[in-house]
């Protein structure tokens, strides 16, 4: 089941779960044994070693919940969790496993005892997560409140990626997109100026980012999302007299960050919103929010 991005629910019926920066994992346990399953359905078991005694914490379930990496500060890291993820190899997989480990957050309980409990609403399926008190080396069943303000703040203050909303009375709903759950997330805004753009499809697809430093335009990333056909129009007829041969960035752009993108002179600045920046500098989980006419 899969959540809607939208504004944070308020009143009652609503329950309020943070949104950790992991990958969607599923756990099959029984028999003494954990088969994990990704969203896209790959057997992702091998991957994470750590969690196969997740197998003897309870005794016949499907779990529902994510895979998260933290850093020194105890804040998730997808740039962690990306050395983690696809790891095919036992050997390679326990290896990881001692420098960059993981954690399981579950959140939901979709089978328990041969029952499956995907019609109950969500209320009741959560107290039967909650009663198997499954904490262990490396799961957790994180908390739950029915404040939403409040899972707001606190979810900022820990600098977590924000908040799912949960209606109480809805069942799980397996491969649907629904307005039951909605994620929120805490996003911030920067300016960049535009060092070229590409196209598939859509008059434009995307935009490649940079930012004037002393050693010149440094490569910030890319944004996708956040045009509508008008937009993608006026951004196009703004670029195409600003083409340019040649990379006007002073870095090498990743190759696969550079292919089919039309270079331009970087004298358009555009507003983006962000969840956060990488260690490498680039803006991630980026959309495009308005160009900066009063900076043209």
């Amino acid at each position: 089941m899969l959540a809607v991005a939208g504004k944070l629910p308020s009143g009652e019926g609503w329950a309020y779960e943070f949104k950790w920066d992991g990958v969607r994992v599923l756990a099959d346990v029984g028999g003494g044994v954990a088969a994990l399953t990704s969203r896209s359905g790959r057997d992702v078991t091998v991957a994470y070693p750590e969690l196969r005694a997740l197998g003897g914490a309870v005794g016949d379930a499907l779990l529902d919940g994510e895979v998260v990496a933290f850093d020194e500060a105890m804040r998730p890291s997808f740039t962690l969790l990306a050395k983690r993820m696809g790891v095919t190899e036992a050997k390679t997989a326990l290896r990881l496993a001692r420098t960059t480990p993981v954690a399981y957050m579950i959140f939901d309980l979709l089978r328990l005892d041969g029952r499956d409990l995907r019609r109950l609403p969500y209320r009741e399926r959560r107290a039967a997560l909650d009663a198997l008190g499954l904490e262990g080396p490396h799961w957790i069943t994180p908390p739950v409140t029915y404040d939403g303000p409040a899972a707001m703040s606190i979810s900022a203050e820990q600098r977590l990626e924000g908040v799912v909303a949960k209606r109480l009375d809805s069942p799980y709903l397996p491969g649907a997109r629904s307005s039951a759950w909605v994620k929120v997330k805490h996003l911030v805004t920067g300016d960049y100026l535009v060092g070229g753009w590409t196209s598939d499809r859509r008059a434009l697809s995307s935009l490649v980012l940079g930012e004037r430093t002393p050693e010149g335009l440094v490569y910030r990333g890319r944004v996708g999302t956040g045009f509508d056909e008008r937009t993608q129009r006026t951004l196009v007829a703004e670029l195409e007299p600003l083409a340019v041969e040649r990379s006007p960035f002073a870095g090498e752009v990743p190759r696969k960050d550079a292919g089919g993108v039309r270079w331009v002179r970087p004298e358009l600045t555009v507003e983006v919103a962000y969840a956060e920046v990488t260690p490498q500098g680039r803006v991630r989980h980026a959309r495009f929010n308005r160009i900066r006419t009063d900076l043209m």
